[in-house]
């Protein structure tokens, strides 16, 4: 029998969903309002949006958390080529009333963006973050000290 029980990495991804929806609704709220009452509802919502995010990366692996913050910048550059394009000749050649899917793909710009910029910022955390142990075994080394257990 083994000492550690095997867990393995559980998705959650409403989590993943619902940080998306905030992110869209905060995005689509600051593009539509100039008024501080929305633009603080934006703000707490963005706050749950990197929340959520943060949960999400504390329950898939490194390399799942890599992929969804590739797969968004993806998205995020194609989003932006479409504004870059432009959003009236767009909604025009699909027969889509403009301000709707002005608004639309506002969202969905700050949603994939934040998603994006949030997946990254969680990825570095976990790359770039120093384990705490790391220092106590090194200066153990060096200074001569053996460990209580046996390297056989």
């Amino acid at each position: 029998m083994h000492d550690v029980i095997p867990t393995t990495l559980r998705s959650d991804r409403l989590l993943l969903a619902v940080s998306f929806a905030c992110f869209a609704v905060a995005g689509g709220t600051n593009v539509a309002a100039d008024a501080f009452v929305p633009t603080a509802g934006a703000t707490v919502l963005a706050i749950v949006g990197v929340y959520c995010v943060a949960q999400y990366a504390n329950r898939v692996s490194r390399r799942t958390l890599a992929s969804l913050s590739l797969a968004f910048w993806i998205g995020f550059l194609v989003i932006a080529g479409v504004h870059a394009v432009g959003i009236a000749a767009i909604a025009g050649a699909i027969a889509a009333p403009a301000a709707t899917f002005s608004l639309s793909l506002w969202a969905i710009t700050w949603a994939t963006l934040f998603v994006a910029c949030s997946a990254t910022t969680f990825l570095g955390f976990r790359e770039y973050g120093s384990p705490a142990g790391a220092e106590v075994a090194e200066e153990q080394i060096i200074e001569g000290e053996t460990s209580d257990y046996s390297t056989r």
